[in-house]
């Protein structure tokens, strides 16, 4: 019998984002974009539990020279610090490509040439040297990897956080140094193809559908999502994507893991609060902050007015906003309450119209997203919005909560998986689900939050510290890495830790 135990399956994380992606494309995309569930919110604390835990993870992502090394915007720094902290040097695998090197951002004009470069890295180099026994890709510049890995044996996990794909043609792809004659029977493309040769120039490649082609494996980022989309929801999802996520999901290998927010929403640590509270202290703490963001805005100063809080962009595409818009001068008219909107996006000139038309300066702020207000709104709110059409995850909706703000929400996607209705005699519950997507479905979920904060300060304190505790427990880095985890395990058909 040999001494030597066996050898751990390796795992190599491949991810292009930091912490962005197109307008309109995922969560929290005001962040110069959108703060998908890559580098920054997943992937960083993948890898570090991964590797905390005993496991033999890589990960590989383009070297952005210009974001790591230079204070260009700090965000990157401080997403790239999460994995290189983490992870001793080696483990980590930056593509080489000068089309990466002077970005100040992860997309932009150039997104097929940069997807097209990293997936060259991937394959031709990290991919050797690495030899993993599982690769998880993320999104559609990504896409090619798992159709590569199918090709060499090797077990492929393929998250789709966003509804986005490119279309490239074997000769676009192989013109930029990846050898696509070796995989392009793996690959999915506009049309049923007759042979490589007549498809080569002018039969385009679907990026996102081939990496839900090739995978072993595919999640979205929350079970609900998955479950509208294969039942036949959204018109805006292609009939590729959805055809091939019903097959996967049809032969079990799809399912939906949820994202959790960052670990810096606490506001027990949040560095861009003055006042700091736990579940314990949470009343004097949201108080204080209150007072804070009323001044900083404009609002009158009133800690016991009901505020809600609007935190993601305005986008009336997805987020909804229009049925804010729809119903904010009967709010404000009818009610006791104040509204800060801390957002940017295509309908923030419509609140801006509405709150100059009426006056409603005391009562209704509308500012351009910035970070530090949008972590006070969270501490200062007592609830937040998010009426969103459609919604692959969220996250405001599981940052609230820690800070004993309740959500108002549309029943869909993963706001259906997070948002629970509340229930005072029951004891649970942490927002307010409307199932209509109109002005009377959101001004629904506006009265039933008002009933809960006329309640009375005990209840509100009661409830508030329940819900704080449970988000904590609930949506977190550690549970989203432990459903990876198990993922990993259940395709590998072994352990992946030691």
């Amino acid at each position: 019998m040999s001494d030597n135990p066996p050898r751990r399956p390796r795992i190599l994380v491949v991810t292009p984002e930091i912490t962005y992606l197109p307008e309109g494309m995922g969560n929290l995309a005001q962040r110069m974009c959108a703060k998908a569930g890559g580098l920054a919110d997943v992937s960083a604390s993948l890898v570090k539990a991964l590797y905390d835990q005993g496991a033999d993870v890589h990960v590989a992502l383009p070297n952005y020279r210009r974001m790591f090394h230079q204070d260009v915007a700090s965000v990157f720094d401080n997403e790239f610090e999460k994995v290189s902290s983490a992870l001793p040097e080696q483990r980590i695998h930056l593509a080489q490509d000068r089309v990466f090197y002077h970005r100040s951002s992860v997309y932009g004009a150039e997104n097929h040439l940069i997807a097209l470069a990293f997936q060259r890295e991937v394959i031709n180099h990290t991919l050797p040297q690495v030899r993993p026994d599982l690769i998880h890709c993320n999104d559609w510049m990504t896409g090619l990897i798992p159709a590569v890995a199918k090709q060499y044996g090797i077990k492929s996990l393929f998250t789709v956080h966003n509804i986005h794909s490119e279309h490239l043609t074997l000769a676009q792809i192989e013109d930029r140094g990846i050898d696509a004659a070796a995989f392009w029977q793996h690959c999915y493309y506009r049309r049923a193809p007759w042979n490589y040769e007549e498809s080569r120039a002018n039969n385009p490649v679907d990026l996102l559908t081939t990496g839900i082609l090739s995978a072993d494996h595919v999640n979205t980022v929350s079970p609900t999502f998955l479950d509208e989309i294969v039942q036949g929801y959204h018109h805006f999802i292609p009939d590729a994507i959805r055809n091939q996520l019903r097959d996967k999901h049809r032969d079990g290998r799809a399912t939906g893991i949820l994202n959790a927010p960052d670990p810096g929403f606490d506001p027990a640590s949040d560095p861009y609060l003055k006042n700091h509270f736990t579940a314990a202290d949470h009343s004097e703490g949201k108080r204080k902050n209150k007072l804070e963001l009323q001044e900083r805005l404009g609002l009158m100063g009133d800690p016991d007015v009901p505020l809600f809080f609007w935190p993601s962009r305005l986008d009336p595409v997805q987020k909804g906003c229009q049925l804010l818009g729809d119903i904010l001068h009967s709010l404000v008219t009818q009610n006791k309450l104040q509204i800060a909107i801390i957002a940017s996006g295509a309908y923030k000139n419509h609140f801006h119209d509405i709150v100059n038309r009426h006056r409603f300066h005391g009562q209704v702020a509308v500012r351009d997203f910035d970070e530090g207000l949008s972590h006070l709104g969270y501490a200062a709110s007592d609830f937040i919005f998010m009426p969103s059409s459609f919604e692959p995850c969220g996250l405001p909706q599981m940052i609230a909560p820690k800070y004993g703000s309740l959500t108002l929400a549309h029943d869909t996607g993963g706001l259906h998986d997070t948002v629970d209705p509340f229930d005072a005699e029951a004891d649970k519950g942490n927002g307010f689900l409307f199932k209509h997507f109109n002005g009377d479905g959101l001004r629904w979920a506006v009265n039933e939050a008002l009933k809960f904060y006329h309640g009375g300060e005990e209840h509100r304190t009661h409830h508030r510290a329940r819900i704080m505790k449970e988000a904590v427990a609930r949506f977190n880095h550690e549970a989203t890495a432990a459903a990876y985890i198990k993922r990993y395990e259940q395709m590998l058909d072994t352990a992946v830790m030691t």
